[in-house]
């Protein structure tokens, strides 16, 4: 199974390991499905874990976060979303993710946001509780 994860759960996984998203977290981990994303999702994910707060809360200094995304692009399937269009009509700011299932050929969106989770009925878009009761 091939997965993207929005960065809300990625960043949500890391920062509460006991959590559904932290669930997820472990599973890609173990090698329970592939991920699947794009060179601008990984950017955001970067910025993302910079903040200030959050390296202090995950414990990662920026050396940890270009080797975890080194990491991530060696590891994950990461999609060429160039030639792929999908909006987002409720949030311009997540116009990658939607070209990222597409392109990465995902079977699945696992997000917490409500903007994607309405567009359900169009796309394989699912809560990160609904992911995990997939994969366990």
């Amino acid at each position: 199974m091939r997965a993207v994860r929005d960065t809300n759960v990625f960043v949500s996984g890391l920062l509460l390991p006991a959590s559904v998203p932290g669930q997820i977290v472990s599973a890609l981990r173990r090698g329970d499905f592939r991920l699947a994303t794009s060179e601008p999702m990984l950017v955001e994910f970067g910025a993302v874990v910079a903040y200030p707060k959050l390296q202090k809360r995950i414990g990662w200094d920026a050396e940890t976060i270009a080797r975890y995304l080194m990491l991530l692009r060696f590891e994950a399937d990461v999609a060429d979303i160039h030639d792929e269009s999908a909006l987002v009509p409720r949030d311009p700011a997540d116009a990658m993710v939607l070209p990222t299932l597409l392109a990465g050929g995902a079977d699945f969106l696992v997000s917490g946001d409500q903007d994607l989770l309405a567009l359900a009925m169009q796309y394989p878009i699912i809560t990160p509780t609904e992911f995990v009761s997939r994969i366990f």
